[in-house]
């Protein structure tokens, strides 16, 4: 009897197979690497299952109530489930900002993508609303303070990958920094007036709250640095570097209108929203906030925080989140 062949090939290993093997071994040995200590690995490697795949435990175990009131798991799930959806949005503000030779329909689609996200965001609201007893809620609330939904920094981080950071400055003080380079001189002089710093202040001193402190200790270096890194990568800077013909794409304008309206208007109202259904009773109330000023914080007529102002007529700035307000608050309230 003879010998196998070593080098005989099945004969059932087709042609596409073959290629693909070649294809690994030319991968491997420009590593300098063994494809055949790789292939003993997948031999003894166990199949994916998707519960590793997504890490399902270690996400299930996340949920840590401070209380024992039900509800609370409710409030912390809505806000993991948000900080995903945000993680999301920057992935797309990340590929916008690194992507070379953009074209109208590519941006558009990735734009697209992050109004998706927060229309996801909007609707979904009501559920956490809706899912907690309101006794329960201004119970268990008073448990996490001085925490605050006001310090997602995920959030801040997609203002600054949306604008011109001078968008974001305090509408009382936008007007001295309209004509100034985006620099990291001017950036930290305009990080002072950042608007979302009034909405942290004590309401009866006009001191920055324990929230606020927090906060900029945590996140006021990665916050201006990343205001540095998309000087020319934010999503105004990106439509400016287009074509003429590409920058009238109407549908690309109206997805960059779209991203005004959901994170200006539609997102800090549903927390207005939220706020006058569990907070506006009394004075002690509004410590469930940490502090905040969410009065006048969250009603983006207050705030005229406006990304694309030039995508805007004055009539639509100067109304700015009124029908929303009146609309989904007041002829509701009205209603009930």
């Amino acid at each position: 009897m003879g010998t196998a062949n070593p080098n005989k090939i099945p004969h059932d290993l087709g042609e596409d197979i073959l290629d693909k093997i070649q294809l690994l071994k030319e991968k491997y040995a420009a590593m300098g690497q063994d494809l055949g200590a790789y292939l003993d690995g997948l031999i003894y490697a166990d199949f994916l299952t998707y519960w590793d795949y997504i890490h399902l435990d270690t996400l299930l175990s996340l949920q840590n109530p401070k209380t024992a009131f039900p509800d609370e798991e409710i409030f912390i799930m809505y806000h993991q489930i948000t900080e995903l959806y945000f993680k999301l949005a920057l992935h797309e503000f990340k590929q916008i900002g690194e992507k070379e030779a953009i074209t109208a329909d590519w941006f558009k689609t990735r734009v697209r993508r992050i109004n998706n996200y927060f229309k996801a965001l909007t609707a979904s609201f009501d559920i956490m609303i809706q899912g907690m007893e309101k006794e329960q809620f201004l119970k268990f609330r008073m448990s996490l303070l001085p925490a605050s939904g006001f310090q997602s920094g995920q959030y801040r981080m997609i203002e600054i990958c949306a604008t011109d950071f001078r968008n974001l400055v305090d509408k009382e003080d936008r007007e001295a920094f309209k004509s100034l380079d985006i620099n990291e001189e001017n950036i930290e002089k305009m990080y002072e007036f950042i608007y979302w710093k009034k909405g942290a202040t004590e309401l009866a001193t006009g001191e920055k709250t324990l929230t606020l402190k927090q906060f900029e200790q945590k996140y006021s270096k990665q916050f201006k640095e990343l205001a540095e890194e998309y000087v020319d990568k934010n999503l105004w800077a990106v439509y400016q570097k287009l074509e003429a013909n590409d920058k009238a794409n109407k549908e690309l304008i109206n997805e960059l209108r779209f991203i005004d309206v959901n994170v200006n208007i539609n997102w800090p109202l549903v927390h207005y929203k939220s706020a006058v259904r569990y907070l506006q009773q009394d004075p002690k109330d509004i410590a469930a906030t940490g502090g905040t000023n969410w009065q006048k914080y969250l009603p983006p007529r207050f705030q005229k925080r406006i990304f694309y102002p030039e995508l805007w007529s004055k009539e639509e700035q100067d109304n700015w989140g009124k029908a929303w307000v009146e609309e989904h608050v007041f002829r509701k309230e009205a209603k009930a």
